[in-house]
């Protein structure tokens, strides 16, 4: 029997680089397509933090963890569109 529902995290680091507006308006963006596909449980801002390592120049970036519930299929393409989103430095979607 198929899984109807399950739920997941996704850990994504925005760059700062373009500035604080550009980090909110991305955090927005990402709740808004997570709640158009899924049940956000919650939304979990860890703030401003130093990188292990650099990443494309940076060595700070914003972490943001999201919890949310949905069918399967979503978080693949939750994660194609963060992997193509121009201010997102890594991103990764666990089942919870």
């Amino acid at each position: 029997m198929a899984k109807v529902s399950a739920k997941y995290e996704v850990m994504v680091v925005y760059s700062i680089a373009a500035g604080e507006e550009n980090v909110k308006a991305l955090m927005e963006k990402f709740k808004s397509l997570i709640e158009k596909n899924a049940t956000v449980e919650d939304v979990n801002e860890w703030g401003k933090r130093k990188l292990a390592y650099e990443i494309n120049d940076e060595t700070e970036g914003y972490y943001v963890l999201y919890t949310f519930e949905s069918k399967p299929d979503f978080p693949a393409e939750l994660n194609r569109v963060l992997n193509i989103t121009e201010g997102v430095l890594r991103s990764l979607v666990t089942v919870k």
